[in-house]
């Protein structure tokens, strides 16, 4: 019976339930999920708690409030609100509203205007899909895309008209069979269609992959290359493209196996649905933990990996945003910045998106070609917000002419943000003094930092407080990494002086860390080292292990990210100095690559922008050689001498060593990525390989060979898949065959151990005539004289027969009750005396737990899948702990079992089988520790991690 809880109101209750939600989420070493903790979670989706974590969350609970819970509680609740709602009803404290009727005072919520938190209704949101909802609902009416072109009249979208369309290209994905969690590339440029595509891809429930659209026809070749890869590692399902475009994205079409359509925008906004396509279905609704984006970096170091971004991720950094610009209801927004880069998609987009502001866009051609078209486009908005690369406010400073801007005004902009690249002092310096006689407050100027493993900001200074520039003794730096100040007037071009720009603070909710080379913490004015974590951090990078390693320091720090970048801390503000990978080690001394850049760019003749210095190994003097790369107009042998004299004195002067090599490009000949930064990696491999400045092929022969690439990649793909095919209906067939005989023989077995080795012989006779060979390693670790728990990982319906072929009979399944009423099937299952169990009932979760203790505790052994279910992705799942906390009871060893090859045998969403070789490695077994009686909670997920790591090596699937 139920029994009275101390006195505590709903704050208090609601505290100390996030309070050991949180505490157990970490025990579960599970800081994801830790982060997602809020009373709308749900315990199962979003914070991973199956039916044995929730038993415990729910023991906690009431040790903590001195109650008992009614079972159904146990049983029943789905949110940490309505765990909430039971305890406060328990104490008389006014219980909270259910989940409806939450849902209805969001989307039936008015805003009213000029409000200090113009997105309090939206504080509850889990998805994007309730934000476009509600801003539909709420300002249908109001503008919010305003699509700039100077000397023509704006084009204006509002949250009605930009959710009517978003409506239409989901139906449309709906009816091309693109289901919850697909991959949808858009190769788009800035346009109508981009925003509407997006905003559709999101209702769909899939997952948008911004790509670049072609650009220069004498790169064709590298963009081909390059964007095909990006399309193959996101799994891409469909690419939506532009009309002038589709010959490009048929060209990446071949090189992608996932791609099943490529569709313009035009024809994803047309509300008739092409005949022969399936009607459309009904809306798909998706989970703060779904993913919402994969980002691919911009490549700057390295090959681009696609971050990936869930909901929540988005809508914290979103808000955390909001909260350090202290959002108004009358901001505007205004941008040119690439709606495939995290900066342009998310700061300038959805970020406004989520406010409820309007926002000034501008395409990024605009911009380049004529500068003042953006301030000019601030003026006539009266625009508050905008966010650019440092590189932009320098080229209005230099290419924009004051006959240009002749009238502008700048007064309105109270955060102008830069980042995306290193900050410049100088830039900051003549931004703000070219344009104060124009209304520019240098107050305005806010340097910032973060990067798309994070979402987008990571960093952000106080408002109004301006620039801040720190001067340091350039020697003490470079030699030990400590930033001393200098006495200095501020000019940033003393040779014995380096110049940093503060990034500010931490988001809300977020951390950074500077450390050393062990992990610890580095002190003050120390460069190390930056990591941070945050609900807003990425989870990985998508369907690459090797790199998502990378990016966790693991064993030193849980729940830290490793940015690359070297930082150091002064006085709260953060300052960035460098690149891990791009520092040049000379003499002793760390050069940064983006100081030499510039100051070799200050040489009269040199293209700005288009320089890149880089180290390259000189084992004969035991250190690094600089070499220095610019771009330049000049084309006589003389000029280009006296330049690349004159770049040697400047860098000589500017750092005190001169480099080592400058080697001049003609233009456009710089490696550069999609959104503008320096490919230094690409620039030093093409330089050792001897091929920098290599002239390129002309467009039409590089689209005759990846036309011709693209023929033998399908001359020889079509012939495979026929094969696969055959196979596969003979695979059918010979089941066909097989089946009936072998039913009928364990049907009429007379016990349970002749049924298994019917079973057993019976399907090795079947793989062997399909042809698919098992092999098993570890067998000798099978042989236990005691009871045993075996776990593996799930990865496709064909898992149950390859382990009864393989390793036979002589343990129970645990099956789900949908798998039992199939036909055949669970005949089988019922004869070899295997468990089922409905995995949408908790009480029956609870059930099966005491039916594996019972049967161990007869000395009977259990087969468990403790991911649950499976899926096309490739992956490790996390463990339910239900087998072992069972294990751990009876005192009986896990053997982990690791399945490779089962799920390309048949894969989720396939009905034919593909002809491939399976591995099953049998794993060292595990056993308990410590005393019999209750089980340790520790000990559980001890032995849960030891498990799915022995799985995850022997699978070489990455864990999910």
């Amino acid at each position: 019976m139920a029994t009275q809880v101390r006195q505590f109101d709903r704050a208090d209750v609601e505290t100390q339930v996030f309070a050991i939600a949180r505490d157990l989420l970490d025990e579960l070493g599970s800081p994801q999920a830790r982060d997602a903790v809020r009373g709308s979670a749900r315990l199962d989706r979003d914070l991973g708690l199956g039916s044995l974590e929730r038993i415990e969350l729910l023991v906690r609970l009431d040790r903590f409030f001195g109650t008992s819970l009614p079972e159904r509680v146990v049983a029943e609740a789905d949110t940490l609100d309505e765990v909430i709602a039971a305890l406060v009803g328990l104490s008389g404290a006014p219980a909270a509203a259910p989940p409806e009727a939450r849902a209805a005072r969001l989307f039936e919520a008015q805003l009213p205007p000029q409000v200090e938190s113009p997105a309090s209704a939206l504080s509850s949101a889990e998805t994007w899909q309730e934000v476009l909802r509600y801003r539909a609902h709420a300002d249908a009416a109001r503008p919010h895309l305003i699509l700039w072109e100077e000397g023509s009249e704006a084009q204006r979208i509002s949250f009605g008209e930009l959710y009517a369309g978003a409506q239409t290209v989901a139906a449309q994905l709906a009816a091309r069979e693109i289901k919850r969690g697909d991959a949808v590339a858009l190769m788009l440029p800035t346009s109508r269609e981009f925003f509407f595509s997006f905003a559709g891809v999101l209702l769909a429930g899939a997952v948008p992959v911004p790509i670049y659209p072609p650009v220069r026809a004498d790169r064709i070749a590298e963009y081909a290359e390059r964007q095909s890869a990006i399309l193959r590692s996101a799994d891409v399902r469909l690419l939506v493209t532009f009309r002038e475009a589709a010959l490009v994205a048929k060209l990446l079409g071949p090189r992608v196996p996932s791609l099943r359509d490529i569709v313009t925008a035009e024809a994803l906004l047309s509300p008739d649905v092409p005949r022969g396509l399936a009607a459309p279905r009904a809306a798909v609704g998706a989970a703060g933990g779904d993913l919402a984006l994969l980002q691919y970096t911009s490549g700057s170091t390295g090959d681009p990996k696609g971050v990936q971004l869930t909901h929540a991720n988005l809508l914290t950094n979103v808000r955390a945003i909001g909260e350090a610009l202290a959002i108004r209801s009358d901001d505007v927004g205004a941008s040119w910045l690439p709606l495939y880069h995290d900066m342009g998609l998310i700061g300038a987009w959805l970020m406004p998106l989520y406010f409820g502001l309007p926002v000034v866009v501008l395409s990024p051609i605009a911009f380049l070609t004529r500068p003042q078209s953006w301030l000019w486009a601030i003026h006539r908005h009266r625009c508050t917000l905008a966010a650019a690369p440092n590189f932009a406010y320098e080229l209005t400073v230099r290419k924009v002419a004051d006959a240009d801007i002749e009238g502008l005004d700048l007064s309105s902009l109270r955060a102008a943000m830069n980042g995306a690249e290193p900050v410049n002092a100088g830039t900051l310096d003549r931004f703000a003094e070219r344009f104060a006689r124009y209304g520019f407050r240098r107050e305005a100027l806010m340097p910032v930092y973060g990067l798309a493993e994070a979402s987008l900001a990571v960093t952000v200074p106080p408002l109004d407080r301006g620039p801040r520039v720190d001067h340091v003794l350039r020697d003490t730096f470079t030699r030990e990494g400590r930033a001393v100040p200098a006495n200095t007037d501020g000019a940033t071009n003393d040779p014995d002086v380096l110049s940093f720009v503060a990034v500010g603070r931490p988001l809300p909710n977020h951390q950074v860390r500077i450390v050393d080379a062990a992990g610890r913490d580095a002190g003050e004015r120390t460069e190390g080292a930056l990591w941070f974590s945050g609900p807003s951090a990425t989870s990985g990078y998508f369907h690459n292990e090797e790199a998502s390693r990378s990016l966790f320091p693991e064993g030193r720090a849980a729940g830290w990210l490793d940015s690359g970048d070297r930082a150091y801390r002064a006085e709260g503000d953060i300052f960035i100095t460098g690149r891990e990978k791009d520092i040049i080690l000379k003499a002793g001394r760390n050069l940064y690559p983006h100081e030499v850049e510039e100051i070799a760019g200050r040489v009269a003749g040199v293209r700005k922008g288009c320089v890149v210095a880089f180290g390259i190994a000189d084992p004969v003097a035991g250190t690094e050689r600089l070499v220095v790369v610019a771009e330049t107009r000049e084309r006589a042998e003389p000029a280009r001498q006296r330049l690349t004299q004159a770049i040697t004195e400047q860098v000589s002067l500017g750092i005190g060593l001169p480099p080592d090599e400058v080697k001049l490009l003609s233009p456009h000949s710089v490696p550069k990525t999609s959104s503008g930064k320096l490919r230094r990696d690409q620039t030093r491999r093409l330089y050792l390989a001897g091929a920098l400045g290599a002239a390129a092929p002309p467009p039409w022969l590089q689209v005759a060979r990846l036309a011709a690439a693209n023929s033998v990649r399908a001359a020889l793909r079509w012939p495979r898949r026929a094969l696969e095919l055959l196979y596969g209906v003979y695979a059918l067939l010979v089941f066909a065959v097989w089946v009936v005989p072998t039913w009928l023989a364990v049907y009429l077995a007379p016990t349970r151990r002749v049924a298994a080795r019917i079973t057993s012989s019976g399907l090795r006779l079947y793989l062997a005539l399909v042809g698919c060979r098992v092999r098993v390693l570890g067998r000798e670790h099978l042989a236990l004289p005691s009871a045993r728990v075996l776990v593996s990982n799930h990865t496709s319906y064909s898992d149950v027969p390859v382990l009864m072929a393989a390793l036979g009979v002589d343990y129970h399944f645990v099956a789900k009750s949908e798998i039992g009423n199939m036909p055949f099937v669970g005949t089988f299952l019922r004869k070899l005396g295997h468990f089922s169990f409905d995995r949408n009932d908790p009480r029956a979760r609870v059930q099966q737990a005491e039916q594996l203790e019972a049967a161990l505790s007869r000395g009977e052994s259990v087969f468990v899948f403790p991911e649950g279910t499976f899926s096309a992705q490739e992956g490790v799942r996390p463990f339910q702990l239900g087998a072992f906390k069972a294990a751990v009871l009876a005192r009986c060893p896990i053997v982990p079992i690791a399945l490779r090859g089962t799920r390309r045998l048949l894969r989720d969403g396939f009905y034919l089988p593909r002809p491939v070789r399976v591995t099953i490695t049998i794993c060292p077994p595990l056993y308990p520790s410590g005393e019999t009686g209750a089980p340790e909670w520790k000990e559980i997920v001890r032995l849960r991690d030891a498990a799915r790591e022995a799985i995850r090596l022997g699978s070489a699937e990455p864990l999910l």
